[in-house]
C-alpha cells in the first residue's frame, strides 16, 4: 500500500513526499518512531523464466539501478505467503516458489527511502517461477521490470540490496 510520510499529518521534516510502499503495522511502527532505522523481517523473490534468466525491477522513485521483487512479511503471514503475495503486488504475475535459497541480512540489507525512512531487513530469499498472470510492474512501487541472463548481471546498474543478494545466491 503506498503512503506518503507516515508523520506527515505531525510536521514531520522530511525533505522528500516520495510514495513509499508499506503495510499498516509497519506504518503504525513509522508514526511513532519516524524515519529511525527498523528491523522488518522481509522476502526476496528471484523469479526465473525457462532460459535461466532472472526478473528484475526497477522501484519507483529509487535512483540506484536494479532491484528485487519482495517486501515486508505482514502480520500472520509465513516468508513463503509473503514472498507470493509481494510477486502478485508488484509484478502482477503469479509465481511458484521453488526453493528457499538463504536468509540475509547485516549492513548490505539496508534501505534508505526517497521519503526519508531507514530500514534494516532480514530477508529470505526465495527462486521462483512464474505461474500464471500478466507479468506488470504495479505502477506504484514498480516502474518498470525486464530479464537478465546471469552474464549480463555483472555489469547491470543494481541496487546495493540486490547486489548483495544475488552475490550471496551465487547468482552474480
Amino acid at each position: 500500500m503506498p503512503y506518503w510520510c507516515a508523520r506527515a499529518a505531525a510536521g514531520c521534516p522530511c525533505r522528500s513526499l516520495a510514495r513509499v510502499g508499506i503495510s499498516a503495522h509497519i506504518a503504525r511502527l513509522r508514526a511513532s518512531v519516524g524515519h529511525d532505522l527498523l528491523l522488518v523481517p522481509s522476502v526476496t523473490v528471484l523469479p526465473f523464466d525457462e532460459a535461466g534468466r532472472v526478473l528484475l525491477v526497477r522501484h519507483a522513485g529509487h535512483h540506484d539501478g536494479w532491484g528485487v521483487v519482495g517486501g515486508a512479511i505482514e502480520i500472520g503471514e509465513s516468508p513463503a505467503q509473503a514472498a507470493v503475495r509481494e510477486a502478485g503486488e508488484e509484478i502482477g504475475a503469479e509465481v511458484r516458489l521453488v526453493r528457499l535459497l538463504d536468509v540475509l541480512g547485516g549492513p548490505d540489507y539496508q534501505v534508505s527511502y526517497p521519503n526519508g525512512d531507514h530500514t534494516a531487513y532480514v530477508t529470505a530469499v526465495y527462486a521462483a517461477e512464474l505461474a500464471g498472470g500478466v507479468l506488470r510492474p504495479d505502477g506504484s512501487e514498480i516502474s518498470g521490470l525486464a530479464w537478465f541472463a546471469r552474464e549480463e548481471l555483472a555489469g547491470l546498474a543494481l541496487s546495493r540490496f540486490a547486489r548483495a543478494v544475488l552475490l550471496a545466491t551465487r547468482h552474480l
